[in-house]
C-alpha cells in the first residue's frame, strides 16, 4: 500500500527510489544515540537470552528425561507473563523507564549467574531451573513495557515507522541466528559455557543501558495500583482502532501459530530432516521484510496494512497446512513470517504514534500480553486440533479460521481501517506536542 493523499506522487518523485527505496530507513540511527545504545544493547543480550533459551530446556530433558517436565516450563512462565505484564506496564508510567531496564537487566543476569552455578554443581538440581524460568519470566514482563514505552521518548515522532523496522530487524536477526549458535554452544561446548555467555551479554548490555539519558515520569502519571491498571485498560477499550491491534494479532497467534505441530508436521512428510529448517523458516521471512523495510515508513494506512498481513499470515499458513511438498511448506512457512513482521511494524507504530505519553507504559503491559499470551495458548489449540483431527488439517484449519476471524474483526472494527496516521486525532495531537516540546528541549 501506498500514499493514496493528492501529494503522494510528488512525495515518491522526491524519495528514494529503486533498490534503496527498500532499505532499512536509518534515520532514527542517526539522529539519536539513545536509539542506538539501546539497539546494540538488545542485540547482544537478545544473542545471550537465546543461549538460555535452548539451553534450559535441554538441561531438563537430560536431568529428568520427561517431555512433559519440559513442556512445564512454559507452564510456570505463563502467570508471571500475565500478572507482571500488567504491573509492569504500571512501573514503566510511574517510574524511571531507565532505570527500571538496567534493574531487570542486571537481576536477569544474575539468574544466568544461578544457572551457571548449578550447571557446575556435580548433581547439577532441577528446581532451580523452574524459578529461574519464572522469574525471568517476571522480570521480561516488567522490563518490556518500560522498554517499549521508552522507544517514543527517544526517537522522533516522523522515525517511528523506522525505528520498528530497525527493532524488528534486530529481533530477526537474533531469531535467525541466536537457536543456532546456542545450538553449538550447547552440543560442542556445554551448558556452563551457554549459561556463562549468557551472563556476560547482560553485563554488557546493562554497561550500554547506564549511558543512556534519564527517563523519569510524566507529571500526569498514575502511581502503580490497580486503578492505574484499569485506567489503561479502559483508554485501550474505548480506542477502537487500538483495540483492533490487539484483538487481530491474538485471533492470528491463537488460530494459526503452527509450532507446536511442526515436529509431527516433519514426520508427517516423511523429512525429519527439515524440522531445523521449518522451525527458521517463519524468523527467516520476517528477516527479509526487516532487510527492505524501507518502504513502510511511506505508508500512512497502518489499520489496513495490520488486517491484510494478519489475513495473508492465516492464507499462508493454511497452504502450508495442505501442501504436501516440504519445500512448499518451507517456502509458505517463510511468507507467514514475512507477514507477520509486516503486521507487528505496523501495529507498533500505530501504538507508539498515537499513545499518551503518561499511558505508554500501561499500554505497553497490554500489548505484551496480546502477542505473548495467544501463541502460549495457541500451542494448546494446534495440539489439540492435531490429536483430534490430524496434523494437517491442524495447521490448513487454523489458517482459515484466522483469515476468517481478522475479516470479521475488519467488519466489526471500521475505525481500524479507516485508520490514517497523518489524520487520526490522537497521532497528531502527539505529534502536535512533541514539535512543541521541541524547541524547549533544545
Amino acid at each position: 500500500m501506498t500514499d493514496d493523499s493528492p501529494g503522494g506522487a510528488a512525495e515518491a518523485a522526491d524519495g528514494p527510489s529503486g533498490l534503496r527505496s527498500l532499505l532499512p530507513d536509518l534515520a532514527p540511527w542517526r539522529a539519536s544515540a539513545d536509539f542506538r545504545r539501546l539497539w546494540v544493547s538488545g542485540l547482544i543480550s537478545g544473542f545471550g537470552s537465546f543461549l538460555t533459551f535452548v539451553a534450559l530446556p535441554v538441561q531438563v530433558k537430560e536431568l529428568t528425561g520427561s517431555a512433559a517436565a519440559v513442556g512445564a516450563i512454559g507452564a510456570v512462565e505463563l502467570v508471571p507473563l500475565i500478572v507482571c505484564g500488567l504491573y509492569g506496564g504500571a512501573l514503566a508510567d510511574a517510574l524511571d523507564k531507565r532505570k527500571l531496564i538496567i534493574w531487570t537487566e542486571a537481576g536477569q543476569g544474575l539468574l544466568s549467574a544461578v544457572l551457571l552455578v548449578d550447571a557446575l554443581l556435580p548433581h547439577p538440581a532441577v528446581w532451580p531451573l523452574y524459578v529461574v524460568a519464572a522469574l525471568s519470566s517476571a522480570l521480561v514482563s516488567v522490563q518490556r513495557p518500560a522498554l517499549d514505552s521508552l522507544w517514543p521518548r527517544i526517537v522522533a515522532h516522523e522515525h517511528m515507522p523506522a525505528a520498528v523496522s530497525l527493532n524488528s530487524l534486530r529481533w530477526t536477526v537474533g531469531g535467525v541466528a541466536g537457536p543456532a549458535l546456542a545450538g553449538v554452544v550447547v552440543a560442542y561446548a556445554g551448558l556452563g559455557w551457554a549459561y556463562g555467555a549468557d551472563l556476560v551479554t547482560f553485563a554488557v548490555s546493562v554497561v550500554l543501558v547506564v549511558r543512556i539519558a534519564s527517563s523519569p515520569p510524566s507529571g500526569a502519571a498514575a502511581k502503580p495500583s490497580l486503578t492505574a491498571i484499569l485506567e489503561g485498560a479502559r483508554y485501550a477499550w474505548g480506542r477502537k482502532e487500538l483495540l483492533g491491534t490487539y484483538a487481530v494479532d491474538l485471533a492470528a497467534m491463537f488460530l494459526a501459530m503452527p509450532l507446536a505441530v511442526l515436529p509431527f508436521l516433519a514426520d508427517e512428510l516423511d523429512a525429519e530432516w527439515s524440522l531445523g529448517l521449518m522451525y527458521a523458516a517463519l524468523p527467516a521471512g520476517s528477516l527479509v521484510v526487516s532487510l527492505t523495510s524501507g518502504w513502510t515508513s511511506r505508508v500512512h494506512r497502518h489499520g489496513r496494512m495490520v488486517v491484510l498481513s494478519a489475513a495473508l499470515w492465516g492464507v499462508a499458513i493454511a497452504a502450508a497446512g495442505f501442501v504436501g511438498d516440504v519445500w512448499l511448506v518451507l517456502l509458505f512457512l517463510a511468507v507467514a513470517g514475512a507477514c507477520d513482521m509486516v503486521s507487528g511494524i505496523f501495529r507498533g507504530a500505530m501504538w507508539n504514534q498515537t499513545i499518551p505519553d503518561e499511558l505508554r507504559g500501561r499500554l505497553a503491559g497490554i500489548e505484551l500480553l496480546s502477542y505473548s499470551v495467544g501463541p502460549t495458548v495457541g500451542q494448546v489449540r494446534s495440539g489439540g486440533f492435531a490429536a483430534w483431527w490430524g496434523v494437517r488439517a491442524s495447521v490448513w484449519s487454523g489458517g482459515l479460521l484466522c483469515a476468517g476471524a481478522v475479516g470479521l474483526l475488519a467488519l466489526c472494527l471500521p475505525k481500524l481501517m479507516r485508520y490514517d496516521v497523518r489524520t487520526n486525532e490522537h497521532a497528531v495531537r502527539l505529534r502536535a506536542g512533541r514539535a512543541a516540546a521541541a524547541p524547549a528541549e533544545a
